[in-house]
């Protein structure tokens, strides 16, 4: 059985219904990426078929599921493609994806009298797709249950909300997150185990994202920055350089996203002028991390210069 931390609402508000016998035919697991969403959908597919099929222990259909191999299972993801001699994921979830279960609730189930569907997530589902699926939520397949992970719930077509009933999942706290990491990445220790908690900012899918990226050094970095101003540019320089390398690139991008959630987080610890000054900080550490992506500027210039975004939190 899968360990989930947070989100006991959600689900005990599962196992209710399915204890209650009458399971609704689709479900909208809906809140912030990176919270277990995707988890808890797998986790209940996998509960669902085996208690369909008999399997007491549930581990044949797990070991089915992940062959990728059981009849009455489907997930619907971005597809990987090949651009310009690199794996990408697909921009969206097609509707050929969509069609393609057509046959299938042609059918009926083959181990039991239940198949699940996870689509992981809906926000990627391209419209005519989405069109496409709302016909199978209006008019379920017998014995099918769908499972749709959502960041963006209000992104949806109303017409496929209102045919699910909604999961809501949240930000976990610190001691949740912390609990996450040391499970999947064991690994961590001491400051660095620290840093991806506070990065994480209640996603552990997102400090997973920076697991050995060493963020650790990079907090440290930026906050002796704002400590102390580095106004002789030592501090700023001898990161630009660690991170502009192309073996780097990785935490550069974790960089590019740490800079201004650092600024943010000293919000809390300013009023006033201060206050001010760390406001005006984020806006432009989030505007220059942006144009880095978008425009794919020089990473060491980049960072000499969200480093010196952040000096400006020194107080004098």
């Amino acid at each position: 059985m899968t360990s989930f931390h947070g989100n006991a609402a959600a689900r005990a508000a599962f196992d209710a219904a399915i204890d209650s016998g009458v399971l609704h035919h689709a479900w909208l697991l809906a809140g912030p990426q990176g919270v277990g969403k995707g988890r808890f959908a797998r986790d209940a597919a996998a509960r669902l078929l085996a208690s369909s099929a008999g399997d007491a222990t549930g581990e044949r259909t797990r070991a089915l599921i992940e062959a990728g191999s059981h009849p009455d299972y489907r997930e619907l993801a971005r597809l990987e493609k090949e651009e310009r001699g690199e794996t990408r994921l697909a921009r969206s979830i097609t509707i050929a994806q969509v069609r393609a279960l057509h046959p299938l609730f042609a059918t009926t189930p083959s181990l039991g009298p239940r198949r699940v569907i996870v689509i992981d997530a809906i926000d990627d589902l391209e419209r005519e797709g989405a069109n496409a699926l709302l016909k199978s939520l209006e008019e379920p397949p017998p014995g099918t249950v769908f499972l749709l992970v959502s960041h963006a719930p209000g992104r949806l077509l109303p017409t496929i909300r209102s045919r699910c009933r909604t999961l809501r999942f949240n930000l976990l706290d610190e001691r949740e997150v912390r609990e996450v990491l040391r499970e999947q990445a064991p690994d961590l220790r001491g400051d660095e185990l620290e840093a991806l908690v506070r990065a994480a900012a209640g996603s552990p899918g997102r400090a997973l994202r920076y697991a050995g990226l060493d963020l650790g050094a990079i907090d440290n970095a930026l906050t002796t920055i704002a400590r102390t101003g580095d106004r002789a540019n030592a501090e700023r320089t001898r990161l630009a350089k660690a991170l502009s390398t192309k073996a780097a690139q990785p935490r550069y991008e974790a960089f590019l996203d740490r800079a201004p959630e650092f600024i943010a987080l000293q919000a809390p610890e300013r009023a006033g002028d201060e206050l001010r000054v760390v406001l005006d900080a984020y806006e432009e550490a989030q505007a220059i991390a942006g144009a880095a992506r978008r425009l794919s500027l020089d990473a060491g210039g980049t960072v000499f210069e969200l480093a010196g975004v952040v000096a400006r939190l020194a107080r004098s």
